[in-house]
């Protein structure tokens, strides 16, 4: 039978979805119970909502859309009417066996504030402050830590298609994607910090600069791609005592000032930016300069002391900016946020945050393992964490003394828990080697 769509030109988001519900983990579920806690955000009935009306009782109560919403992504439940069953014959979360139509259900969708979810993700964000990270970090890089607040990295990603479900957007002759979402993680832990939706799909990364700006604390670093790149934004960073670092795009013209070390694959200088431009950048910045293979990359920050940020740093948490294409990958490929449920802006939004309340869930669980397992978070497999609680819920059916983490433990290697150090792996440690191993206090890369 001929393909209607060449697979190469195939989207990868979109992966075949299962078509039955993933069984309910024990684990997982107390650990969202206790982190959200269901009871303190229960409306009771007669109380006053923002718009000062009083609220009354309702079937579908901001818990149970809690539940709902979270289930349909830790069990990758394939779509509303899948969900209507299971809610109907075994319950979900702390929500007992509850009976709704799906007219009731869409519509709660399209109507449940936004910002009560995003108070949840904001309250486990806070609990994942006392967990530990499951990182390893050497002496210097837990000295670099100790310089910054924090160490973020910045980057936007393209939602999906809608559905058209909708009949507004059915008579659109045009592909209606589901808008564009700014996130911000954290680069050792790879922990969500903050999101900023909008609907413009076509939205440019520059948009979000002022959000940005504003989330990121005095003192604190930000490493982001070339599609923040903007002389203002720079000039920003330091008149406000904040700082950056990036790419250096390609002829943009400048002027060096004093080189502060340089070898025979490495060069690190202080510049000014825009020499030919009638609005340069206002403040000198610091360019590092790496030969990789037979490429020079050059990298960009508004931290001129090397003694504050090495270069060797410089590279080293560039490299580190790929985390965040992880956690995109993850939570579109593998939780599902490539697939839409509701088609207005409303229920991508509650899909949007709920997605990254369980990708928060699963991300200390892979701490977890790190910490069992004496590796390093950068070489534990998230997908492959996520796809083990399948076979851990088989485990507990034939025995409700199996623990999660001594299970993990046990079978690492069939599960596959551990990423495989590859020939080009070493070959990159090798080349890092190369470049830096004649610098005084030359450090090891962190593994790939």
């Amino acid at each position: 039978m001929a393909r209607s769509r060449p697979f190469s030109d195939a989207n990868p988001d979109l992966r075949r979805r299962p078509q039955f519900p993933s069984p309910p983990i024990e684990d997982v579920e107390r650990q969202l119970q206790q982190w959200l806690t269901p009871a303190t955000f229960k409306p009771k009935v007669g109380e006053r909502n923002t718009d000062g009306k009083r609220l009354r009782n309702r079937i579908l109560t901001l818990p149970v859309m809690v539940a709902v919403v979270l289930s349909l992504v830790y069990r990758q439940i394939n779509g509303l009417g899948e969900l209507l069953r299971v809610l109907q014959l075994e319950g979900l979360l702390w929500v007992e066996p509850l009976l709704v139509s799906h007219p009731a259900l869409d519509k709660r969708f399209r109507k449940l504030p936004v910002a009560l979810f995003s108070q949840l993700l904001t309250q486990v964000q806070v609990h994942l402050v006392e967990r530990p990270t499951g990182t390893v970090l050497s002496e210097s890089w837990q000295a670099l830590q100790g310089r910054f607040p924090v160490i973020w990295i910045a980057d936007g990603t393209t939602l999906e298609e809608l559905r058209r479900q909708l009949k507004a957007l059915r008579e659109k002759p045009q592909t209606v994607l589901a808008g564009k979402l700014m996130m911000v993680v954290e680069l050792f832990s790879h922990r969500p910090v903050a999101m900023h939706y909008d609907e413009n799909a076509k939205a440019n990364d520059k948009t979000f600069g002022n959000w940005l700006l504003s989330t990121l604390p005095e003192g604190g670093l930000l490493v982001v791609d070339l599609g923040f790149f903007a002389f203002p934004w720079f000039d920003q960073f330091t008149d406000t005592r904040r700082y950056f670092l990036t790419r250096q795009r390609e002829k943009t013209a400048y002027t060096g000032q004093r080189v502060l070390i340089q070898g025979k694959r490495y060069r690190d200088e202080i510049i000014d930016m825009g020499q030919y431009r009638s609005n340069p950048c206002r403040h000198p910045v610091r360019m590092v300069s790496v030969l990789w293979g037979t490429t020079w990359y050059r990298y960009l920050t508004n931290v001129l002391d090397p003694e504050h940020l090495s270069a060797q740093h410089v590279c080293d948490l560039y490299r580190r900016r790929w985390r965040i294409e992880d956690a995109f990958c993850i939570t579109k490929r593998l939780l599902g946020l490539a697939y839409v449920w509701v088609g207005d802006t409303n229920g991508i939004q509650l899909q949007i945050v709920a997605t990254w309340i369980f990708y928060a869930v699963l991300n200390d669980l892979c701490a977890q393992v790190a910490v069992a397992l004496r590796q390093p978070l950068e070489r534990i497999s998230v997908e492959m964490v996520f796809r083990g609680l399948y076979h851990y819920s088989r485990a507990r059916l034939r025995d409700d003394a199996t623990e999660l983490i001594p299970f993990y433990q046990q079978h690492q290697k069939l599960l596959g828990l551990v990423k495989l150090r590859r020939k080009r792996h070493r070959q990159q440690d090798q080349q890092w080697e190369d470049i830096w191993g004649s610098v005084p206090g030359c450090y090891p890369a962190i593994p790939t």
